[in-house]
């Protein structure tokens, strides 16, 4: 394994061309393999990722890309977890300089971060909404809502995807803020997000399963907004339920199973800019490779949400590093994938 030393506080940034500019590209939204692993190389080894990885104290390796992708993955482990297997909201923030917080920005806004983008495409075979912390489920429904009705054609399905996720206090002081109160999970706060951005009241079709244990519930509400297509709220059971909460891998999986996918299906995912990368490669492990369709990922647009009430959330350098972490680890499962066949 490669030496992991203490980042120094002191290091002066080396400043570049890399860190402006268009960014990083991700890897294509294609189930082509190649393509896909070409992608992977060729975020994982951009220069706004080694000279961070440099300001953290460490040595790229010599390998493939199998051993830089595992690399990273052990030095983020060192560096960049902030988390320790708790929920983002309880993640420590570190103590960095102010060189480094520089560098940190800069890298998260070459690699996609930080800018939202609009919709790539027209006209989609089904839009998913991912969910996530409370003010995160109201942007993002709030968000598919404007593209709809701004002209954005959906074919299939609307999918608000969640899990039974409780909701902490915090959450439930922010949704009451925000005029949305009584709502103790996730997915009851993507539902109330659904009947107040597509003004609906009830949902058409109603499905699930009570076992008992939010971590093996599952439930389907779809609703009928007029002139636009169903809208699904669906919370996903957990692939490892002893061990942790239905992870966004998980709602993908569950949803992909309540739809018929096709290879020339492309499917468009919404999330917060920050989670983009590493949501994108999730969808396109779990979508993309099994089912042969095309992904394109995109970030709210804060300025296109009329969310007053809900202020947008400051990102600190410790959030863009972590959420850093969370892309290379989601490119090394993608590229264990596609080695598998």
């Amino acid at each position: 394994m490669p030496e992991l030393p203490d980042p120094p506080r002191s290091r002066p940034v080396r400043a570049g061309p890399a860190l402006v500019g268009p960014g990083v590209p991700l890897p294509a939204g294609t189930p082509d393999a190649s393509a896909m692993i070409d992608g992977i190389a060729g975020w994982i080894g951009a220069d706004p990722v080694r000279r961070l990885v440099d300001r953290f104290g460490g040595r790229w390796p010599a390998g493939d890309l199998a051993d830089t992708l595992r690399f990273l993955d052990d030095f983020s482990a060192a560096h960049w977890d902030f988390r320790g297997g708790r929920e983002r909201p309880d993640a420590r923030e570190p103590d960095l300089d102010s060189g480094t917080i520089e560098l940190v920005r800069a890298t998260a806004a070459a690699l996609g971060l930080v800018r939202p983008v609009p919709p790539a495409r027209p006209a989609y075979a089904h839009l998913v909404v991912l969910g996530g912390l409370a003010h995160a489920c109201l942007r993002r429904v709030a968000y598919a809502a404007h593209l709809l009705h701004g002209g954005l054609r959906v074919t299939g399905e609307v999918a608000v995807l969640g899990s039974f996720r409780p909701l902490s206090d915090l959450e439930h002081r922010t949704l009451a803020e925000a005029g949305v109160p009584g709502c103790a999970t996730e997915v009851a706060a993507l539902d109330a997000a659904v009947r107040l951005a597509f003004a609906v009241s009830a949902p058409a079709q109603e499905d699930g399963l009570d076992a008992g244990h939010p971590h093996h519930c599952w439930s389907s509400r779809t609703y009928l907004p007029a002139g636009l297509p169903p809208v699904r709220v669906l919370a996903a059971p957990s692939s490892e339920p002893q061990r942790r909460r239905a992870h966004t891998a998980d709602t993908q999986r569950f949803w992909a199973g309540h739809v018929r996918l096709a290879p020339d299906d492309a499917v468009l995912l919404v999330t917060a800019p920050i989670y983009v990368p590493f949501q994108h490669c999730d969808a396109l492990r779990t979508l993309a490779v099994p089912y042969g369709c095309g992904i394109d990922t995109v970030g709210v647009d804060p300025g296109l949400v009329d969310l007053d009430r809900l202020p947008e959330p400051t990102l600190s350098p410790g959030r863009y590093l972590q959420e850093i972490r969370s892309a290379i680890r989601s490119m090394r499962a993608l590229h264990a994938a596609l080695a598998a066949g």
